[in-house]
């Protein structure tokens, strides 16, 4: 009975399970398709795929996520899958990233934010091309009998445009009937596994992605994007756990050292703060020429310091505690009025109306208080979390306003509870000046010191 058995499984395209030991090698099940059917599937989805999403235009952060992809693509179960990958930095806030059949992986600007670490974004990494080295997505085509595929490829390679709807109707689209990139928890649990490998093998610990998805399992909402893709496996973490005690010792000590400043731009990324092609260079700020990146002097308070660059002026009574910078035409002047900030930064401390809030909560009033002065204020994205500075947990806040010449205006809030209270740096730029602004503004908040 079973030999009977075993073909019954293999006709249901699933795999009988053997005894298999924490760190064995785990091979793709039944497939009926090819190798290269799983590439011509994968790049027909991937030009569907920039046709759907926003592409991040930032040089930094697409060489990035190359950089820690191609580790992982040199690793040697990468290299044995016969795949070329490809790694795109998709511009989306949702928690998510995904691999096509074939190798092209696409990540969101969302998950970049939410990790913690670079090993726990190696560890979604390595779990999307797991799925790929697994041929988990033709191999769910497979179990769902998709035999007539042959000739929707035929028509994607004569060019033919209803080739796409094809896919879709069979299930290889994107659509909401797709297979290509809903699995069950059981190939959710082999890329969990296979991950854990690639991640040794590249010299992260592959304890971070367990703790990743731990993570986003508690925080529910947040994690509700990509477990909607990614069934959550029972006992997951418990399950990589005991494979990486049978992973070869190795000493994981591996980053690139570009994670925080990965994590930043990506911010600024969703804002829509990264400059063009063909754009004026960062060099220029309002058409004059910008001040060197060496070139930068500090401000010091009598709580915080604060770099800047030369050639902005600081303006605080000395006694206070909050300072604004700006650029030399930075400041509308009105007449009968106070002068008004165009563009540059106002770090300052506010006490919340109640004494000791949370941060949401703080950051909420902080902005009401904001919208008293400038009633055109208002949020333009959910503000992100998970952002550190000298040790405490603050929040960004996208703003939109509208500035004193007239135009759009763009604001970046940052937040954080201080024992003095909330400390906040209140970042502005005209709209069309927040590409030429936005380094500036990265490196003055990551130069922020407080000395209490």
């Amino acid at each position: 009975m079973r030999p009977l058995r075993v073909v019954l499984l293999l006709i249901c395209g699933l795999r009988p399970v053997w005894a298999r030991h924490p760190g064995d090698p785990i091979k793709p099940g039944l497939n009926l398709y090819s190798k290269f059917t799983d590439i011509q599937v994968g790049q027909a989805a991937a030009l569907q795929v920039r046709q759907q999403y926003r592409v991040v235009n930032d040089g930094f952060l697409q060489e990035y996520i190359k950089r820690c992809g191609d580790r992982l693509a040199a690793t040697p179960e990468a290299r044995q899958s016969g795949f070329s990958f490809s790694f795109t930095m998709l511009n989306v806030p949702q928690v998510n990233a995904f691999a096509l059949p074939g190798g092209p992986m696409f990540i969101f600007t969302g998950l970049l934010n939410s990790t913690e670490n670079e090993a726990q974004l190696m560890g979604v990494m390595a779990h999307e091309m797991s799925h790929v080295i697994l041929r988990h997505g033709t191999h769910e085509a497979s179990k769902a009998r998709l035999v007539n595929f042959s000739a929707t490829l035929a028509g994607a390679a004569a060019g033919n445009g209803s080739a796409l709807g094809q896919m879709a109707r069979m299930g290889l689209g994107l659509g909401g009937n797709s297979l290509i990139l809903k699995f069950s928890r059981e190939a959710e649990s082999e890329a969990d596994l296979v991950g854990s490998h690639l991640m040794s093998e590249a010299g992260y610990n592959p304890i971070e992605m367990a703790r990743f998805f731990e993570k986003l399992a508690a925080n529910g909402n947040q994690g509700l994007q990509f477990f909607s893709d990614h069934p959550n496996p029972d006992n997951r973490e418990r399950a990589i756990e005991a494979e990486i005690r049978g992973l070869p010792q190795r000493e994981y000590a591996y980053q690139t050292g570009d994670f925080a400043r990965a994590r930043t731009s990506a911010v600024f990324a969703l804002a829509g703060g990264v400059p063009a092609r063909g754009s004026v260079p960062a060099t220029q700020v309002n058409g004059q020429p910008a001040v060197p990146p060496t070139a930068w002097d500090v401000f010091r308070g009598p709580r915080f310091s604060v770099s800047y660059p030369r050639g902005w002026k600081p303006e605080s009574d000395g006694t206070s505690s909050g300072v604004r910078i700006s650029p030399a035409d930075g400041l509308i002047q009105r007449a009968n009025s106070s002068p008004q900030l165009a563009s540059g930064a106002v770090l300052s401390y506010f006490s919340p109306t109640f004494g000791r809030a949370d941060l949401n909560t703080a950051t909420l009033e902080l902005i009401s208080y904001l919208h008293t002065d400038s009633p055109a204020l208002q949020l333009s994205a959910a503000p992100q979390r998970n952002v550190r500075l000298n040790g405490a947990e603050g929040m960004l806040t996208w703003l939109v306003n509208r500035g004193p010449r007239g135009g759009p205006e763009t604001d970046l809030l940052l937040t954080l509870i201080r024992p003095q209270g909330v400390f906040y740096a209140l970042c502005v730029a005209p709209q069309p000046d927040l590409p030429r602004l936005q380094s500036i503004f990265q490196q003055m908040m990551g130069s922020i010191r407080f000395g209490d």
